[in-house]
């Protein structure tokens, strides 16, 4: 058993060196901190984007960084899982993105807006942050081999675009969102200036279409009309129930 003496000594010298680490671990810290949030790429745009963040309460439903609340998706690393195109649309129209079942409010931001609200996004999911979040595997989309009745990953032949935004809202291969109709097969029901107009703006197609007019360059519309007329082959019930 330690004397009085003893244990103020032992008590005394714990504190010293735990205070000791710990002054040590933050230095280190800070020294890590420009490196890891890529300080050097903090815009005019981006700071303005984190001003608009703040000032329009978004941590109000979202979270960011593990802070904020869990009422709405965590936007972390968002700009990789959806892309500008998505985030720029969401941002414009929340309520045309997925009608009737969105409740995201309509800020109503100018372009100037969103664009800087989409790079701090960019700029928040470019931080090395220890591997928080688990990285997404969008790109390794499970499907199931008709032949084999095995699991595979499609990830060769789909653009970036389709799997950050058009999965979204439908499904190919019985993964993806419910919103619109499954893509399987497409190729052989529409002709490719027919998915051509749609894309370029599905109100002037059919006038009743759920589906917004979205910010798609022409690059990216020929890029999605070209994979999606390469789609000839429907589900079957069995891939579509994986």
């Amino acid at each position: 058993m330690l004397s009085k003496s003893a244990a103020r000594r032992f008590f005394l010298g714990g504190t010293f060196v735990c205070f000791g680490a710990f002054v040590l671990l933050t230095l280190d810290t800070l020294r890590r901190i420009p490196a890891q949030t890529n300080q050097d790429a903090m815009t005019a745009d981006v700071v303005r984007g984190k001003h608009l963040w703040d000032s329009s309460n978004c941590m109000g439903c979202h979270t960011l960084l593990g802070e904020g609340a869990y009422y709405a998706p965590e936007l972390t690393r968002v700009y990789e899982r959806r892309g500008p195109t998505f985030i720029t649309a969401m941002l414009k129209d929340p309520a045309a993105m997925y009608p009737g079942q969105r409740r995201m409010q309509d800020y109503k931001f100018s372009d100037a807006q969103i664009a800087d609200l989409v790079a701090f996004l960019q700029w928040i999911g470019t931080m090395d942050l220890n591997g928080f979040p688990a990285k997404p595997t969008l790109g390794q989309v499970a499907v199931v081999n008709s032949s084999t009745g095995e699991t595979m990953a499609a990830t060769a032949d789909r653009p970036l675009v389709f799997n950050q935004l058009c999965i979204a809202c439908h499904s190919l291969g019985g993964q993806g969102g419910m919103v619109g109709p499954a893509l399987d097969g497409v190729g052989n029901r529409l002709t490719a200036d027919y998915i051509k107009s749609w894309l370029r703006d599905p109100l002037s197609v059919k006038k009743d279409s759920k589906m917004p007019k979205l910010p798609l360059s022409e690059e990216i519309i020929t890029e999605l009309v070209a994979f999606l007329s390469k789609q000839t082959t429907a589900s079957t019930p069995k891939e579509a129930g994986k």
